[in-house]
């Protein structure tokens, strides 16, 4: 299907299809098969500690799955399926990609933080006694060490326990697992973790993972530039550009002149451009389709940045916010909070894009509101905010489920 341009509603359609829109979302019992499918789409799911609505890594499934068993990710993390590691972000992955991030586990990586690069011989004697004490009473987490250290102000400020055990992590000698209570990270020896079949796999060298990773992230999205491909997996755009040159040569990507692209494009050769896409969907602000911003820009016409951070007097739009895709439009954002005790699903901002139809959007959008409604254990979804498209989701049915 390479053609020689594609108009950016094309380039949509092929993306949005890549990242699973293409496909209805189950209607019956979801299991395991459906979080493999949607992580042969998506790769990995980013992490976040963020619990405002719901912990982030849940919603990319959310939004293609619908209301699914929540209990699947943990399940498989717990069975070895999947291993936390630093992708994207800190993400979930499926124990296959190990060997192709293996080439990153240095600490002289471009990946790894100046904080953890930093390490003096009385670090690196305290880091291997701290993989000793793992060894003998792991699974641990940082406070459970015998010398954990004293924790700074602030949330980078680690005790020397944690700094020693995210380097560790970095390496590929310790991995972890998330505790639910607190979602801390409870670390163990690589090998009681992850299946031997996957650590016996050949590790790919530096050439040949960063190619892995580029034709894997132009996979996921379709269509898409170097900067595209290369922050999916946080690669460094200019030492990457020769695995996307191999690609190109040999036919896996086609250059392609794309409506709106900043630069060169290129469309991998699997893609798919569907006639329409009917998705509707809420997307968590760590989903592939938004989290890089650039590309959200020049695809969807869509200008976003989350403002967790920001004082609350600053903020534009809310605390967490979430995109809502309708067909292959992003047309709509919503600052969402999930009040447990009062078993409602608070809508605290309803905001539409200058292109969106108020009368055709609000009714979508309370629809898949009440979906995540159900799906959280919530009893009702009220409007309590403010924003051009609030009177009209009111309108729609913003209040408790009949």
């Amino acid at each position: 299907m390479a053609k020689e341009s594609l108009s950016r509603a094309q380039a949509r359609r092929i993306a949005l299809h890549a990242q699973g829109f293409g496909e209805q979302r189950p209607t019956g019992r979801t299991d395991r098969r459906h979080v493999r499918r949607v992580l042969d789409r998506i790769g990995f799911l980013q992490i976040d500690s963020v619990n405002v609505l719901v912990r982030s890594q849940e919603l990319p499934l959310f939004a293609r799955l619908g209301d699914h068993d929540r209990s699947l990710v943990p399940k498989m993390s717990a069975a070895g399926e999947l291993f936390e590691f630093w992708c994207h972000e800190a993400s979930l992955l499926p124990v296959e990609m190990r060997p192709l991030l293996t080439w990153t586990m240095d600490a002289d990586s471009e990946r790894v933080w100046n904080m953890l690069r930093r390490r003096t011989a009385e670090d690196l004697a305290y880091m291997e006694a701290v993989y000793s004490e793992v060894e003998e009473r792991g699974p641990i987490t940082a406070g459970e060490l015998s010398d954990p250290g004293v924790k700074g102000v602030g949330m980078w400020n680690w005790s020397k326990g944690k700094r020693a055990l995210e380097m560790l992590f970095w390496e590929g000698r310790v991995t972890a697992r998330r505790r639910p209570a607190d979602f801390a990270r409870v670390y163990d020896l690589t090998e009681r973790m992850i299946p031997s079949e996957i650590l016996s796999r050949r590790p790919l060298s530096e050439a040949e993972g960063r190619r892995a990773l580029i034709e894997l992230a132009a996979r996921h999205h379709g269509v898409g530039t170097l900067a595209d491909f290369a922050d999916y997996h946080r690669l460094n755009m200019t030492k990457s550009k020769p695995a996307l040159e191999e690609l190109v040569e040999e036919g896996t990507l086609v250059p392609v002149d794309v409506e709106g692209a900043p630069r060169q494009a290129y469309l991998h050769r699997d893609a798919h451009l569907p006639r329409w896409i009917k998705a509707c969907a809420l997307l968590t602000p760590f989903d592939p389709v938004v989290w890089f911003r650039p590309r959200s820009e020049w695809l969807f016409d869509f200008h976003y940045r989350i403002e967790i951070y920001t004082p609350k007097p600053k903020r534009v739009y809310g605390y967490y916010v979430l995109p809502f895709l309708l067909g292959d439009r992003l047309v709509a954002r919503v600052d969402l909070k999930a009040d447990r005790q009062a078993s409602t699903l608070l809508v605290r901002g309803a905001f539409a894009e200058p292109w969106a139809d108020a009368a055709e959007v609000a009714p979508a959008l309370h629809d898949e509101l009440e979906l995540m409604a159900r799906w959280l254990g919530l009893e009702s979804v009220t409007v309590v905010g403010r924003g051009d498209l609030s009177p009209a989701l009111t309108a729609a049915g913003g209040g408790p489920r009949r």
